[in-house]
């Protein structure tokens, strides 16, 4: 049996950055972290294609963002280890999002919305995507809105690394194991077991296992609306290079962004089921989505596909949004689970508030109570609207 006064179920990018600030907050404090997975080879971050935006329409997912870039700005400085200046290629070229005739009105909605909590983005008429952007294609089109600072994309797999390097660095301590269930005094959690045979007992708990929330969740008796949703990334050869291309949501629901001399695209399949193998989705690829592609951008008329990988989202099917902080049936039991597909450029912020809490019993730095899992016990839902893939 090990003592920690913090003991993390997952070392994915939440569990890592929130080992990350309690560690730096609270110097010499023991906080474990149980990690199966060491190579990372399921992780939904280090599988991710890594993007941050600010174009939401929940207030507290733009305050996230604003604060988040930050961050990744300052990555090097915020998780330097003995000289070692970390890298994650953070590229600030925006997000463009498409609508229709009959998608522009809630579009532009949003952007006011946007505008009104501080986001940089533009309103962009059909004449003037066609400027911007000759080889996009806008006879359908009634409008764009285009993120103009502090959106993009970034390495996910290196911000994870970082994260976890420096977290053991500053004195986290990192088990492969497998929890398999929580000791209970009552209301309150007392030790993780795990597959090993051992124990760890803790002050605090915290389920941070991504995908497989749900799961551990079940361990202490509570029901999480997590679900781990198959997504695949798609790597296309295009001859053409597409000058100032951003990250582009098209309406009919695919998204794309350039990584090096290729790009990087997807979409939510339908129908979505749970929990399928991480094996890509080949045949949609000639389907579905080149055939979208091709529509939007014609130069992808003569794209090829180099190859795929598969990675889960894990998807909050009550509303869409981060479920953040202490359960009301279980006090000391923390969450950071369900971000449905923005929990890697979350992470940052989530990490440091959950990690104040903690520590101090409230959020310091940014409130994220309205991401509180007490939602699901009122049934008061945070939607958000701007959900990709």
């Amino acid at each position: 049996m090990t003592h920690s006064e913090v003991a993390i179920v997952g070392g994915g990018i939440m569990g890592s950055a929130l080992a990350y600030w309690l560690t730096r907050l609270s110097p010499g404090l023991a906080v474990t972290v149980v990690e199966r997975d060491w190579a990372y080879r399921e992780a939904s971050s280090a599988l991710s294609a890594a993007s941050i935006r600010q174009q939401y329409t929940s207030a507290i997912n733009i305050r996230i963002a604003q604060h988040s870039i930050g961050f990744l700005r300052a990555v090097a400085d915020e998780l330097e280890v003995d000289g070692e200046r970390p890298s994650i290629g953070l590229r600030e070229d925006g997000y463009l999002y498409l609508a229709r005739p009959g998608e522009a009105a809630a579009l532009g909605r949003a952007q006011a919305f946007q505008a009104a909590h501080g986001a940089a983005v533009a309103r962009l008429a059909p004449a003037e995507l066609a400027m911007r952007f000759p080889w996009l294609a806008t006879d359908d089109l009634a409008l764009g809105t285009l993120g103009l600072a502090g959106e993009g994309w970034f390495d996910g797999h290196g911000l994870l690394s970082a994260f976890a390097r420096r977290a053991r660095w500053q004195g986290a301590r990192y088990l492969r194991d497998e929890v398999t269930g929580f000791e209970r005094d009552g209301p309150r959690v007392t030790a993780l077991r795990l597959a090993s045979g051992g124990r760890v007992s803790c002050a605090v708990a915290v389920n941070a296992a991504g995908p497989w929330a749900r799961g551990v969740a079940a361990l202490a008796g509570l029901e999480l609306p997590v679900r781990a949703r198959r997504r695949t990334v798609y790597v296309v050869a295009c001859r053409e290079r597409l000058a100032g291309c951003p990250l582009v949501i098209d309406p009919s629901g695919f998204w794309l962004r350039p990584e090096g001399e290729r790009f990087l695209a997807g979409f939510a399949p339908d129908p979505d089921p749970d929990d399928l193998p991480l094996e890509p989705d080949l045949e949609a690829f000639e389907a579905q989505l080149w055939p979208a592609l091709a529509a939007r951008i014609p130069a992808f008329e003569a794209a090829r596909l180099e190859r795929a990988w598969a990675g889960y989202y894990e998807l909050n099917v009550f509303d869409h949004n981060g479920l953040v902080g202490p359960h009301p049936a279980v006090p000391n039991l923390y969450f950071m689970n369900g971000f449905s597909g923005h929990g890697l450029q979350q992470a940052p912020v989530v990490g440091r508030g959950v990690a104040e809490h903690i520590l101090l019993g409230r959020y310091e730095t940014l409130d994220l109570a309205p991401l509180g899992v007490d939602r699901l016990v009122t049934g008061r839902a945070l939607v958000e609207d701007n959900v990709i893939g």
